[in-house]
């Protein structure tokens, strides 16, 4: 069931949203806010601790000595967080790694911060989720 509600914003703030929208597709402003409003509840539950999914996604060379176990070994010791693992060769140096994950957040957090960090990954980033039980 919907229900409608009524917001009030200053002018220039909702000229911003406005443009914001616009830039990222949306073709009206509720489906706008809908995604505000679910992804501040997946950010409260990644507080919580609660039980999450994410996608740990890394660039790397793999010429990095050592790396390549390193990497290995971090997944072998949260091997009950992943689901999946995808390894991608990029070029010549280059490898692309994206890791599925889902467990407490805080453990997520932990082998996503552990992995980023390590030496010769060239990028790294943790895409959050939730397990989507509460979310419509």
């Amino acid at each position: 069931m919907l229900k409608r509600f009524t917001v009030s914003l200053e002018e220039d703030l909702l000229q911003k949203f406005d443009d914001s929208i616009a830039r990222h597709g949306y073709s009206n402003r509720s489906e706008a806010i809908r995604d505000l409003i679910r992804q501040e509840l997946v950010d409260e539950e990644w507080e919580q601790n609660s039980e999450v999914v994410g996608v740990v996604t890394l660039v790397y060379n793999h010429h990095q000595s050592q790396l390549q176990e390193k990497i290995t070994d971090l997944q072998h010791k949260f091997y009950q967080l992943i689901t999946s693992t995808t390894h991608v060769h990029m070029e010549n140096h280059n490898c692309l790694e994206v890791t599925i994950v889902k467990g407490k957040a805080s453990l997520v957090r932990e082998l996503s911060q552990g992995l980023i960090a390590l030496r010769g990954v060239k990028s790294g980033n943790l895409t959050m989720s939730s397990t989507g039980g509460h979310l419509h």
